[in-house]
């Protein structure tokens, strides 16, 4: 039987450009350029290295998001996932990450799956919890913040490396991980595979196709929301300090001043 692996990936803004948010206080996507977070990247990458490994197993990349977020799954597809689903919906404008969870789960429900494969958190709200909420939503157990991870005799395996030490952890399938930017560096589409992505199957759906009810979701829907937001401040500028004898009593007396030491 095939091992069926879906990987969640995520449209981002470009950290690189100016972001800030819109009037109803939601990032502005629209007014900076997007991309496949690069937390996500390892999480394809892994997605298909297991994928690789095995002797039969198919990758499917899913997102939700508005039209640009087919963005995301396009760079899996490209970087070799078989298959694609975006779920975009107006409605979900707003969605913070419960209800983010909730869709994620319904998508993947309606894909069908054997491991489920995520980041350790998107580049944009670095909340970092969407896989605990995911995998509490599908009923399945969770091996989060890996680097390491295979698939063997069905079951799912990896290392977490802390500060302190490193954890050997083990779940059964169905199941649930989350990779680090630990677990390796993600593979460039070749030219062969961003020409291949254009003929691979990439299935839209909305919230009526999952059954998920538009109250649930965005900025309505919402558990958590942003009361005001401010520009961040100019950066002004330093204090140069010209050394002629002085300049190690001036630098500690600075940093004495700012109560670093």
């Amino acid at each position: 039987m095939s091992l069926r692996i879906v990987v969640a990936v995520k449209y981002v803004p470009d950290a690189t450009g100016d972001r800030h948010f819109a009037e109803d206080l939601t990032t502005d996507r629209d007014a900076v350029d997007g991309l496949l977070s690069e937390l996500d990247e390892y999480a394809v990458e892994q997605a298909l290295q297991i994928a690789e490994a095995a002797d039969d197993a198919e990758v499917t990349a899913v997102t939700i998001g508005p039209e640009d977020a087919r963005g995301a799954v396009l760079k899996a597809l490209q970087m070799g996932a078989d298959k694609g689903v975006h779920v975009e919906d107006d409605a979900l404008h707003g969605t913070d990450i419960i209800g983010t969870s909730l869709v994620l789960a319904k998508a993947i429900e309606h894909i069908g799956y054997d491991l489920v494969v995520t980041g350790m958190a998107s580049t944009d709200g670095t909340a970092g919890v969407v896989p605990a909420l995911l995998a509490e939503r599908l009923g399945v157990p969770q091996v989060t913040l890996l680097s390491q991870v295979e698939v063997t005799d069905g079951k799912v395996s990896g290392r977490r490396d802390g500060d302190a030490a490193s954890e050997q952890l083990e779940a059964s399938l169905p199941a649930l991980v989350s990779v680090t930017d630990q677990s390796g560096e993600a593979r460039y589409p070749s030219f062969k595979g961003i020409m291949g992505a254009k003929k691979k199957p990439l299935e839209t759906l909305d919230l009526s196709d999952l059954g998920v009810d538009a109250a649930e979701v965005g900025l309505a829907g919402a558990w958590t929301a942003v009361e005001e937001a401010a520009a961040r401040p100019a950066r002004t500028a330093g204090t140069i300090v010209k050394d002629e004898g002085e300049g190690g009593k001036q630098l500690a007396e600075f940093l004495a001043a700012q109560k670093f030491i």
